[in-house]
């Protein structure tokens, strides 16, 4: 997985007064925890601003009272009016401990059935996997060169090792369904014996 480093300030008062003050100096207030204890740091808001807005899953190594944390994003909180992150958890990661993360779809290949006037639907952009943090891939990349119309790929379907999948097993994670003009094989053959 790729890992961004961000620079970060331990926090030596964590009350709401001094969350507030944090903020209008542009830093955001946040938690580590998950390790052998939980660690209050202050983060940049523009740091935020590069990486939150973006489908792929990072690995934060933030650095904060000379020691470094690799971690992931569990949680944000937001303005309510605006965009600004007022919040954030992360989660320190250990090669011991597994972690559930949202890891996005990618499809590769052409679908044989979207050649045919077939709409190919992705249900679901993202699927929660259980793993060890060196196990956790990018993306899931699915082949839909076999997707003929009427075909889907459900979530029983994929196998990855080391990985656990927790969203339903019959889920269809991406499918061609069946649009106006599309030819699906059979009836083709069926409207030609009826013309003789």
């Amino acid at each position: 997985m790729k890992k961004v480093s961000l620079s970060g300030a331990l926090r030596a008062d964590v009350g709401k007064k001094d969350a507030k003050k944090n903020r209008k100096e542009g830093k955001v207030p946040c938690i580590i925890y998950g390790g052998k204890a939980q660690v209050p740091v202050l983060l940049d808001q523009l740091d935020f601003k590069k990486v939150l807005f973006t489908p792929e899953v990072f690995i934060f190594e933030i650095e904060a009272g000379g020691k470094k944390y690799d971690t992931i994003l569990q949680d944000v909180q937001y303005h309510p009016t605006t965009d600004e992150v007022i919040h954030a958890d992360f989660l320190e990661l250990t090669n011991e401990k597994p972690v559930t993360l949202a890891i996005p779809v990618k499809l590769e290949g052409t679908a044989p059935g979207v050649i045919k006037g077939g709409k190919l639907r992705l249900k679901l952009r993202r699927l929660k996997v259980k793993g060890l943090i060196e196990k956790m891939p990018d993306n899931i990349t699915l082949d839909i060169s076999k997707l003929d119309i009427g075909r889907s790929i459900k979530v029983r379907e994929i196998d990855i090792d080391g990985l656990q999948f927790l969203d339903p097993t019959n889920a269809v994670v991406v499918s061609v369904k069946t649009a106006r003009g599309a030819v699906v094989e059979g009836e083709a053959e069926e409207t030609e014996e009826t013309e003789d």
